[in-house]
């Protein structure tokens, strides 16, 4: 594996221990990054903080933490007293419960982590792993990562074990707060059929390769297209659909809509001519009478 161990410890699950080592899952190091240059000399500019009352320059060694109790008064945390709270890491990474892969709230999902096992106690490591792929449950674990008691979600996935750190219920927002305001509309006939066609027309696989960083690509074409000397194209503005309704718009999307408006005239000449023929036929009745 290219990527640096991240943290080695050991991963414990009743009596059993294996030692283990985690790897980052997801890097951002190939997106497309900027310098922030001065325009009038061409030299990156470099950050620098600066005394909100005086605008003076702050030395690093002046910088500490604080915080805000009341507007523009705090409270001073020197770095040794956050040192002092830290909690001391013994390196493990301890299994606390067993829950249902059905029950995994991915909104507490945080970051992603490889784990695979350590040299020795790959036997333990495959144990668990198995376990969990026949039970059909994820493993929740507590540890200390990066300087925080954190708790993980522990899956498998292929040989080895992803373990994702998870975000505390705090800071998960209401979810039944959010949608409270989520329109109530039962929908059914012909707009449900037209949108599972449409759904079942569109079915595919998971296929990660398949996803493209539009905008990634653009800013690099956009690079590659200044260093050549290119004109740079303005860009379309997309075309606002015009369709009158939602249901004309799902017709249109499961390509029935022409099909529809066929059917539609064809009732309406029929219509018509049943029309024009009943009024014939009164007619003539009132020749003969």
């Amino acid at each position: 594996m290219v990527a640096r161990a991240l943290w080695k410890g050991f991963l414990t699950f009743g009596e059993i221990t294996c030692p283990v080592i985690l790897y980052t899952a997801v890097s951002s190091s190939e997106r497309v990054r900027f310098n922030i240059i001065n325009r009038k000399t061409g030299n990156k500019v470099r950050r620098e903080y600066v005394d909100s009352g005086s605008g003076e320059p702050v030395e690093r060694d002046d910088q500490v933490k604080g915080y805000e109790v009341e507007k523009d008064q705090h409270i001073i945390i020197e770095p040794d007293e956050i040192a002092a709270i830290v909690p001391e890491s013994d390196k493990t990474m301890r299994v606390s419960d067993y829950i249902p892969s059905s029950e995994i709230d991915t909104v507490f999902l945080d970051k992603p982590y490889y784990l695979i096992p350590d040299k020795v106690g790959e036997e333990a490591f495959v144990l668990l792993r198995d376990a969990l792929v026949r039970s059909n449950v994820a493993a929740i674990a507590h540890a200390v990562l990066f300087r925080r008691l954190r708790t993980l979600l522990i899956r498998p996935h292929g040989n080895g074990l992803i373990a994702s750190t998870m975000n505390f219920d705090y800071e998960v927002r209401s979810a039944e707060e959010a949608f409270e305001a989520a329109p109530k509309v039962h929908i059914e006939g012909e707009m449900l059929d037209l949108a599972k066609h449409i759904i079942a027309t569109k079915k595919g696989s998971f296929d990660p390769k398949e996803f493209d960083d539009r905008y990634d690509t653009a800013l690099m074409e956009l690079v590659q297209a200044k260093a050549e000397g290119k004109t740079i194209k303005p860009v379309k503005e997309p075309k606002v659909d015009s369709t009158s309704s939602l249901l004309e718009a799902l017709r249109e999307s499961a390509g029935v809509a022409g099909k529809t408006r066929a059917r539609t005239a064809a009732k309406s000449r029929a219509a018509g001519s049943a029309k024009a023929g009943k009024k014939s036929a009164s007619g003539e009745r009132r020749k003969a009478g």
